[in-house]
């Protein structure tokens, strides 16, 4: 049970049920969730049935799983993110970074700064305009990226043995449509 905002006891949250499911719509609408079984909404209507939620619980475990193999390297996941950016070997704009890491510009500072310290990325004039700075993938920054690859394809095939490749397919195309509906 957890305390209720004016003192008392709430109910504790209800577990995620595995047997929901998201009906697929071409107009983009966000549906309520089913019962694989019975057809009709969950019991309730507490967090298991909020794609937010879901969509946060999802992610946290991923993640969870993948700073597994960062660790060994002291790399958190943000800080994979932006060396996967940057490995485009284009110079890229803190406000770029930003977007493709999916942090806040504070915490992408200091992220940043953080790996400049340890010589993996570094600050110069951008390319295509000198007056702005740009932030780049050192030679060490390829080379401790390769060393992750391993432990990221690792990460990869459990997520695949797990959910399926076909269904873990589909759920990375769904998801990108529904960025972009989100986004659009």
């Amino acid at each position: 049970m957890t305390a209720g905002p004016d003192g008392g006891r709430e109910a504790p949250l209800p577990p995620v049920r595995p047997d929901l499911r998201m009906e697929a719509r071409p107009d983009l609408r966000m549906e309520v969730p089913t019962d694989l079984r019975t057809g009709s909404p969950p019991a309730g209507d507490g967090l298991g049935s909020s794609l937010a939620y879901l969509l946060s619980r999802a992610e946290r475990s991923v993640n969870r799983a993948l700073a597994a193999p960062l660790a060994s390297e002291d790399v958190s996941v943000e800080q994979w993110r932006i060396l996967q950016a940057l490995a485009d070997g284009r110079g890229h704009s803190m406000g770029e970074l930003a977007e493709a890491a999916l942090m806040p510009h504070p915490t992408l500072t200091k992220a940043v700064d953080r790996l400049v310290e340890r010589a993996v990325v570094y600050r110069g004039q951008d390319p295509a305009d000198r007056r702005k700075v740009a932030v780049f993938l050192a030679d060490r920054g390829s080379d401790l990226l390769g060393r992750l690859e391993a432990g990221i394809a690792e990460h990869h095939r459990a997520i695949l043995a797990s959910y399926g490749t076909a269904r873990t397919g589909e759920l990375m195309r769904e998801l990108e449509i529904l960025v972009r509906a989100l986004e659009g």
